[in-house]
């Protein structure tokens, strides 16, 4: 194996090399006898390979012959099975036909085909003698010559790694690549139509920022070489969708970038996609319910059914555990307490319902399920230990949809406070399959209140908590302005797309997922 000159992280083998200088060489041959430096740019696809298969896969050889349709498709040649190129597009694959005049002028112009080579073909569209439909090569064009072989035919990359690293050939080779981007396509779309059907409109908001806010995370910092200011990229969009609330857009949302400077795993990207979605006059209640709505829409839009089956396998790829969760059925909700309570059935109610008076208790509990805790003592109280002891005891547990409400104030700090209790506030996470996957709450709109909990958060922060929160001095402005009773939430658009597609790790749902550079 040997590194390509250009690039450290391709590797390649002895016996690609000499494909590799054979291909050059048929380039090098077809640019000699032609004008375009061997890269045509002038033939126009007008059909594509699924919607020919979809209106004429059907029918029998006579009645399409006698439709003496003429079609012209664009795409990679995938395999050669005698006169025929099984021709891949966007949206799917189509045979090809090539008589032996043609494929003796095809040897003759260009060596003969390869796969991997990108064809023009026009002609009138036939059935084969096994009922496939085919494009006769009527007119021909070889558009782009492959110059790199692509992985074998029946096991595209087998290796994992190598598929994120060079996404474009997994696309090209793998069939359950290209759906799960599909899908995630149609989510995204799907969601977006939801919205705007409710008077939602979509808007954009700063990805650098002075001060990063809207979320409890550790922020990228990059420097302003003109203003000779440090920048964070955004770590949420939160607080600037409330400016807009603030100024009179009632309804707002962006399907935005974050960036987050933490840990790489399964459920863990750097930058990912995140929906947040604003509604004035409306509490969290009234977001849970619209949640449940959207996503049961969603799910029965783009896989035609309100159940999610996923799936465990084993290293040979063999189902070994199945569970299909329900998207149709009412969603549960459970406040946080309750639901450490239905997972730890031993520990005593009283201390949980009471929690300011029995912290020690909970705190004891916490040190018992080994809760890692902060260097400096007193700075988490009772809210932040029952968090804890939830996150650890009963949020894998949640497998069926279910919102958890009743978060306690002290890791809520945008969320407005319960009016009855204001321990908790009013707030739920949704979580399906043990996974969290959005977050929502009534919004904080007391400026006095948001900033003593600003101040607690830089507490936190000049305490050696490095996911803390800044004190944003414009945000307090703009809230003193005054801030409608509104509701915000956001989605984690990987994480969704990894249940609608069964896909065990985020990197198998964001295009080109982040990856420590090969030496």
């Amino acid at each position: 194996m040997s590194n390509d000159a250009n690039n450290p992280e391709v590797t390649t083998s002895a016996e690609d090399n000499k494909l590799i200088a054979e291909r050059k060489a048929k380039l090098e041959t077809i640019r000699k006898q032609c004008d375009s430096n061997g890269h045509p740019n002038h033939f126009k696809p007008e059909n594509y390979a699924n919607d020919l298969q979809d209106e004429f896969g059907d029918q029998d050889k006579e009645s399409i012959e006698g439709l003496n349709k003429i079609v012209s498709i664009a795409g990679r040649v995938m395999a050669k099975r005698g006169p025929f190129f099984v021709v891949q597009d966007m949206t799917g694959r189509i045979q090809a036909y090539a008589t032996k005049d043609v494929q003796k002028a095809m040897k003759d112009n260009w060596g003969g085909l390869d796969i991997g080579d990108i064809i023009g073909v026009k002609g009138q569209l036939k059935l084969s003698g096994k009922g496939a439909l085919y494009v006769a090569m009527d007119e021909y064009y070889l558009l782009t010559k492959s110059l790199r072989p692509l992985p074998e035919k029946f096991h595209g990359l087998a290796d994992q790694e190598t598929k994120y690293r060079q996404r474009y050939v997994d696309l090209i080779t793998n069939e359950e690549t290209r759906k799960n981007f599909l899908v995630r396509s149609k989510v995204v779309e799907g969601i977006r139509r939801f919205l705007v059907d409710r008077n939602f409109m979509e808007v954009e908001t700063p990805m650098l920022q002075v001060i990063p806010g809207g979320a409890v995370a550790r922020p990228f910092v990059t420097h302003h070489n003109a203003m000779d200011i440090d920048m964070f990229l955004r770590i949420a969009p939160e607080l600037y969708l409330k400016r807009l609330v603030v100024g009179g857009f009632d309804r707002v949302f962006e399907i935005n970038r974050n960036f987050r400077n933490e840990g790489l795993s399964t459920r863990h990207n750097p930058e990912f996609t995140m929906l947040e979605f604003y509604q004035a006059y409306a509490d969290y209640n009234d977001l849970m319910d619209l949640t449940e709505e959207m996503l049961r829409t969603v799910a029965h839009d783009v896989l035609g059914t309100t159940t999610v089956v996923n799936t465990t396998k084993d290293a040979d790829g063999n189902v070994t555990e199945e569970v299909s969760y329900d998207f149709g059925s009412k969603f549960e909700r459970l406040s946080m307490v309750d639901a450490i309570l239905k997972y730890n059935p031993e520990f005593d109610e009283n201390v949980f319902r009471n929690p300011e008076e029995n912290f020690e208790q909970i705190r004891t509990y916490a040190k018992q399920l080994h809760v890692k805790e902060p260097e400096v003592e007193g700075v988490w109280g009772a809210g932040k230990y029952i968090t804890e002891i939830f996150e650890e005891t009963a949020e894998h547990q949640l497998i069926q949809p279910t919102f958890i409400t009743e978060y306690p104030w002290e890791v809520s700090p945008l969320a407005r406070r319960n009016d009855d209790n204001p321990f908790i506030t009013d707030r739920f996470e949704f979580f399906v399959g043990g996974r969290e996957i959005a977050n929502g709450f009534s919004e904080l709109n007391d400026a006095e209140d948001q900033a003593a909990r600003f101040r607690k958060q830089v507490e936190e922060k000049d305490a050696g908590d490095d996911e803390a929160m800044h004190f944003d001095d414009d945000y307090i402005n703009a809230l003193e302005y005054g801030l409608p009773p509104t509701a915000g939430e956001g989605i984690g658009i990987d994480r969704l797309v990894m249940l609608f597609t069964d896909s065990p790790t985020i990197k198998d749902v964001i295009l080109f997922p982040h990856m420590k550079p090969q030496s």
